[in-house]
């Protein structure tokens, strides 16, 4: 699990800043016209988290085998694409309806989160 965390916080990572460039130069004028810039740097911000998040899990589990750290794992990845991505799905679609999507991510990231705390504690 530790490998996959690693793997896919790199991934993610990677794919933040690149999508966060591209948005930045080459569809500045689009974003900015369709006033859908912020929303973007939203995605590519929590899509950042998300990864450090897993590069941060997968680090910990390297001395740790906590089941709740395997669920913060499956749990933070889905939140890093489900969230950012309804929000990337509004910036390139212009269609709203996505948004109804994105609470899903969040509430991933929160029990992700959530179960990272429970794992600290029973450490403790």
């Amino acid at each position: 699990m530790k490998r996959f965390c690693l793997l896919a916080g790199s991934i993610l990572a990677t794919l933040s800043v690149a999508i966060g460039a591209f948005g930045a130069h080459a569809w500045k004028t689009y974003l900015l016209s369709t006033q859908r810039l912020e929303t973007f740097e939203t995605a590519a911000r929590y899509q950042m988290y998300g990864a450090l998040a897993l590069l941060l899990l997968g680090i910990w589990q390297i001395n740790s085998g906590n089941k709740f750290l395997k669920w913060a794992s499956y749990l933070i990845l889905a939140g890093s694409v489900i969230f950012p991505g309804a929000l990337y799905l509004i910036c390139i679609t212009q269609q709203n309806i996505w948004g109804a999507v994105a609470p899903l991510g969040g509430l991933a990231f929160m029990a992700g989160f959530s179960c990272m705390a429970i794992a600290a504690y029973q450490k403790a």
